[in-house]
């Protein structure tokens, strides 16, 4: 009888759970049990184990073999449990001595062949290790960079079984095969599932970087859209762009991301975790530092946003942008069951899915922009008559937008269509990137010291009872935002969401506390009526 055990780990959703991995061997009729709750895809890995364990040199034992994977009632999936399945068999078998397994964390997948393969989720996988007080991981080598993100861990990475097998019971280490060398590694197929949906229209963290070569000085004209796009990434605001075709809704919104201030170590964490998770790492750049930009297709599903899919669920749209933008282009053209879901990760800041296999919650704390055409056709406009939709299709055709998602969206902008005057001037191009940027960052900067000690990082997270109780703005600077309340054109909430741009626009201009001048422009961006103000916040400097 021999008995070993060693450790990995289960994630639900980005967090993870240690997995206690037993292995028991008794005299008897030789087979192979797996019990705690595994999967399909986990259960699968008696085979692979086998396999694995014969063709790298290994003797498999031929007695009764049960591998129990605790605590029990917490469900395990994925092939991420093939390395500890392993190694507590051949330790229960002596081959390896069960002294040495038991405080190690093994996370990988077998081939048949022996090689270790990297699996979705390594970086949440280690987190959760090391909180569970481990010092020591085992993972593929090409994953190893992810792992060793987190401080305070002894990473091994392994190429293969036979590897680790040395490594363990001090044995000259296999040199690789040379024919294997130089030719392309299959390792990281399957890591991106084609097809998935949940990937589409992702830039900057998964797959090609952002580019950040698009400036914001392209944009011509539209000085109130891009003053919009300045304030909202300065306050992590949600923005409504609306205009004709070809206005230049979508520039705005790429170049929005560059415009973010690079994530702080903490943020960096957290969106590699995610994207680690829905196997969108690129090769090479195992840590996430600069805002992902999402913008899916508008024919995505509310389990494409929001995230879900079958068993498990797997984070959406809404969590691949956390700490970034998410710009839903046609907005009105996506499906009203699936806007109506982004409510309550706009206001909670995560998203928690139900399923029968679990509930699972992802972080969601990203900027919304939303673009649409005043019509179906695109040409409607107060100015002109070149619209030929009736009345009824474009009451129809706006509704598609519901109250309750717009009444949270703090800023609201009619992008006008671009003037041959304004296309063909020269020396008419607005304000570069990297001059908004640095506004940007300084703003935050001002934001965050009025915030340190405080669970909210920007304007937008600042519940508005704090707000009016905590800091308060100039004498009598709220007066024409509290007659809009009386009047019906500010719900509360928006009473509060325009008290939040003021102190955007504040911290943008240098102001200690936000004044009349700041509320107008506020009350501006977000009804879309003129209030008199300058729409440039370089002139209210």
């Amino acid at each position: 009888m021999g008995f070993a055990r060693t450790c990995s780990v289960a994630l639900v959703g980005v967090e993870g759970v240690v997995v206690e991995v037993q292995a028991d061997l008794e005299p008897g009729v030789a087979a192979f049990t797996l019990v705690g709750l595994p999967d399909k895809s986990l259960s699968e890995s008696r085979d692979r184990v086998r396999a694995a364990v014969v063709n790298s040199g290994a003797v498999w034992p031929q007695k009764k073999l049960t591998v129990g994977l605790s605590p029990a009632s917490v469900p395990k999936g994925g092939s991420g449990f093939d390395l500890a399945v392993a190694c507590a068999v051949l330790g229960a078998a002596e081959r390896i001595d069960p002294r040495v397994l038991s405080d190690i964390v093994m996370i990988g997948e077998l081939g048949l062949d022996g090689r270790v393969r990297p699996v979705r989720g390594v970086l949440p996988a280690v987190l959760a290790a090391a909180d569970a007080g481990y010092e020591q991981v085992v993972v593929p080598e090409c994953a190893a960079a992810e792992a060793t993100l987190v401080p305070g861990i002894s990473v091994l990475g392994v190429r293969s079984l036979g590897q680790l097998i040395a490594v363990l019971t001090d044995e000259p280490v296999p040199e690789e095969d040379p024919d294997e060398a130089g030719r392309p590694s299959p390792l990281m197929a399957g890591l991106r599932l084609p097809g998935t949906g949940a990937a589409t229209g992702m830039h900057g963290a998964g797959g090609a970087q952002h580019d950040h070569g698009h400036d914001l000085a392209d944009v011509v004209g539209q000085r109130s859209a891009r003053t919009a796009v300045e304030v909202a990434a300065a306050g992590g605001h949600h923005l409504f762009l609306e205009g004709q075709p070809g206005a230049g809704k979508t520039m705005l919104a790429e170049r929005l991301p560059a415009v973010l201030p690079p994530l702080t170590r903490g943020e960096s964490l957290e969106v590699t975790a995610v994207h680690s998770v829905a196997g969108l790492l690129p090769p090479g750049k195992p840590l996430v530092d600069t805002a992902p930009y999402c913008a899916p297709h508008h024919s995505a599903t509310m389990q494409a946003l929001i995230g879900g899919g079958q068993g498990i669920a797997r984070p959406g749209a809404v969590s691949l942008a956390h700490r970034g933008v998410l710009f839903l282009d046609e907005t009105p053209e996506f499906s009203g069951q699936a806007l109506d879901a982004l409510r309550q990760p706009l206001e909670a800041g995560h998203v928690v899915i139900a399923r029968s296999a679990g509930v699972v919650r992802f972080p969601a704390r990203f900027l919304m922009v939303l673009a649409a055409n005043p019509c179906p056709c695109g040409r409607f406009s107060q100015r002109d008559d070149l619209c030929d939709c009736p009345p009824s299709a474009i009451r129809r055709y706006q509704a598609r937008l519901s109250g309750p998602l717009l009444d949270r969206v703090d800023l609201r902008v009619e992008v006008d269509r671009v003037t041959r005057s304004e296309l063909t001037g020269r020396g008419a191009r607005g304000e570069s990137t990297e001059t908004v940027a640095g506004r940007v960052q300084a703003a935050r900067e001002r934001a965050a010291a009025r915030l340190a000690g405080t669970p909210w990082r920007t304007n937008s997270e600042v519940p508005g009872r704090e707000l009016r109780s905590r800091w308060h703005a100039s004498p009598g600077a709220l007066d024409e935002a509290e007659r809009s309340l009386d009047r019906g054109v500010l719900s509360a909430r928006g009473l509060d969401r325009v008290l939040r741009v003021a102190w955007t626009v504040a911290d943008l201009v240098g102001h200690d506390r936000p004044d009349a001048t700041d509320v107008a422009l506020a009350l501006q961006l977000r009804t879309g009526v003129p209030r008199g103000v300058p729409m440039a916040i370089g002139a209210l400097s």
